[in-house]
């Protein structure tokens, strides 16, 4: 069985300034990943890519439909789900890397990078070595590793979310336009640890808009189609 399979579903958002129009963001979309694949989410913007890949990892809940993720123990349906076993997911499961790096105030980039892998039982000494090692290999400087990513520029910022991501890497791990912000040199950096998690054995889907990326990860796409008109109800 895929890691992940996705049948039927559908997802609407009510615009309650626009007089309570309907939009029909995701409607019966199927799709399924396995483990050592890269699928990759295409279509116009607002077709819903990033919508589904927050409604996988339980930030918004569907209209209808199944979202499965597979685990050592079972097979979970996130859209049936409790929030407790929506924590546990993502705590063991399913890894969410986004365009924004999200952060406590006055915790330094070593510190978030390592807390997900110390979640997970890591040793504290085990994870921040890891994630000294990933922050050295997507070029944070050592002299920030013990700053608030707060104050980094949006491409650092993005690189900490990565590494974060990379630290402790899940059996399903979703991407979010992951070099959107990076310069050429980081930005390949990144292709390559996504291509090493693959090679491991992760499954993974991501919204990576550039074909030349896709080429790279020999990923397999996923055609969204344009998110239908407003409908007044």
């Amino acid at each position: 069985m895929p890691i992940l399979q996705i049948k039927n579903l559908h997802k609407k958002f009510t615009l309650h300034a626009q007089n309570g129009a309907v939009l029909n963001v995701l409607n019966g979309i199927n799709l399924q990943v396995k483990a050592g694949e890269i699928a990759a989410l295409c279509g116009p913007s607002g077709a819903g890519k990033s919508s589904l890949l927050k409604a996988i990892y339980g930030t918004y809940r569907i209209d209808g439909g199944d979202i499965k993720v597979k685990t050592t123990k079972q097979t979970i349906n996130i859209a049936k789900a409790e929030p407790r076993q929506i924590m546990n997911l993502r705590r063991d499961v399913i890894g969410y890397v986004s365009q924004f790096l999200r952060v406590i105030p006055r915790i330094g980039a070593l510190d978030i990078v390592a807390e997900p892998a110390i979640m997970q039982g890591m040793s504290p000494d085990q994870a921040h070595s890891i994630a000294l090692d990933l922050l050295d290999q997507l070029r944070i400087p050592q002299k920030l590793h013990n700053l608030s990513p707060l104050t980094f520029s949006g491409g650092e910022q993005q690189r900490v979310n990565i590494a974060r991501a990379m630290a402790a890497p899940r059996p399903l791990m979703l991407f979010d336009e992951p070099t959107a912000s990076l310069d050429p040199q980081n930005r390949q950096t990144v292709l390559e640890l996504i291509a090493q998690l693959r090679d491991q054995g992760t499954a993974i889907l991501g919204i990576f808009h550039d074909p030349a990326d896709r080429k790279f990860l020999h990923a397999r796409d996923i055609h969204l189609s344009a998110v239908k008109e407003a409908e007044h109800v």
